[in-house]
């Protein structure tokens, strides 16, 4: 499939009430992830590695640490005169303010979608964590000969879940009905926020959907979906579909099994982020590190057990850090000890402090926090 076919669109806020107090200053694209990445990443390496070459982000609230990471989208080959990378305002429409979802949110880019030259529209939000090859999807979608391919995934369902949406798959692949999972239990095929469109299929679903009051692409599957022949494209390979806090902790510390990293880390569909230069991390003397995850420029002197840390985070001696999320440029000070913890960026955890949460509920530590 030609690159010029396809435009990429990136919703970068529309999850972000589901991470708490991580989504508080910040948007879901651009919280960090596994030592030295940003959700966005993932969005945007998967359809770059797909040759797309124009991709318009939209935007909401608290982005600007995301327009400060992905920037003029060079790390991605995005930085071009004509096309690439394109942020998108956050405003639906003139009069009407934030948009209510994503459907609403593509009414506020009608004019954007409308003079793309491309055929199709690929359009995913930043609350997956997956190696995606799109160039299969895409051609999946096009000998399917639908008029909208969407990614589905296959996971137990939880109650928390409750936005998710189940599919129910017909056994050419095609959808047969799309329901919300309050009530479903077990494993369930489940509709992962990834589509593509017709571009003028699209166009017109946005014109006739926010015009009968509907505000997402979920709500047009689950009342129109067969009338529109929806194709459902299966996710291969390891992936995670966080919901909440506890499992973007989950998330990060499944890394630490080598068989995820290869399947998510592939060297022919590299994930790209934004590139910081800094020296190796370093290692003094009685220091311990195992079965972690240490970025460059840390400086460890203590010990290190399960845990990920980013860029920049210096562990005192005598410091004990286990199942943890230590982000960048943070500080634990000598004989401090953190289980269970998730610190965010340039925190200071004093000397002799004690911090510990347990699996299911992992203390958080804001932004620029002294204890």
């Amino acid at each position: 499939m030609s690159e010029s076919k396809v435009l990429g669109i990136v919703f970068s806020n529309m999850h972000d009430e589901k991470m708490g107090d991580l989504t508080m200053v910040r948007t879901m694209g651009s919280v960090p992830f596994g030592g030295r990445y940003r959700l966005v990443d993932f969005a945007l390496s998967n359809m770059v590695n797909a040759g797309i070459r124009d991709v318009g982000m939209i935007t909401k609230s608290n982005y600007h640490s995301l327009m400060d990471h992905v920037g003029s989208g060079r790390e991605w080959d995005l930085a071009r005169k004509i096309g690439g990378l394109t942020i998108l305002p956050p405003f639906a429409r003139a009069g009407a303010g934030m948009y209510r979802g994503n459907l609403d949110a593509l009414n506020g880019i009608y004019a954007f979608l409308a003079s793309a030259k491309t055929q199709y529209v690929l359009m995913c939000d930043c609350d997956i964590v997956a190696n995606i090859d799109y160039k299969a999807m895409l051609a999946a979608h096009e000998e399917s000969g639908a008029g909208v391919t969407i990614l589905c995934g296959r996971y137990d369902v939880a109650p928390h879940h409750g936005e998710d949406l189940v599919l129910s798959i017909q056994e050419d692949g095609f959808l047969r009905d799309a329901f919300q999972s309050a009530e479903a239990k077990g494993e369930q095929d489940v509709y992962m926020n990834t589509a593509i469109f017709d571009r003028e299929l699209l166009l017109r679903l946005v014109v006739d959907g926010v015009s009968h009051g509907k505000y997402s692409v979920g709500e047009i599957l689950q009342e129109q979906g067969r009338a529109h022949n929806v194709f459902c494209y299966k996710q291969e390979g390891w992936f995670y579909h966080m919901h909440n806090m506890v499992e973007y902790f989950l998330a990060n510390m499944a890394l630490l099994d080598e068989k995820v990293r290869e399947e998510l880390f592939l060297p022919e569909r590299p994930i790209l982020t934004k590139i910081r230069d800094q020296a190796p991390a370093k290692y003094g003397l009685s220091s311990s590190v195992k079965n972690s995850l240490v970025a460059d420029g840390c400086i460890i002197e203590g010990t290190v057990e399960n845990s990920v840390i980013f860029r920049g985070v210096k562990i005192g001696q005598g410091a004990v850090v286990r199942n943890s999320i230590i982000m960048q440029d943070t500080v634990v000070d000598d004989k401090a000890q953190l289980d269970y913890v998730i610190l965010d960026k340039d925190v200071l955890i004093k000397d002799g402090r004690h911090l510990a949460g347990y699996l299911t509920y992992p203390v958080y530590v804001p932004k620029k926090s002294h204890i």
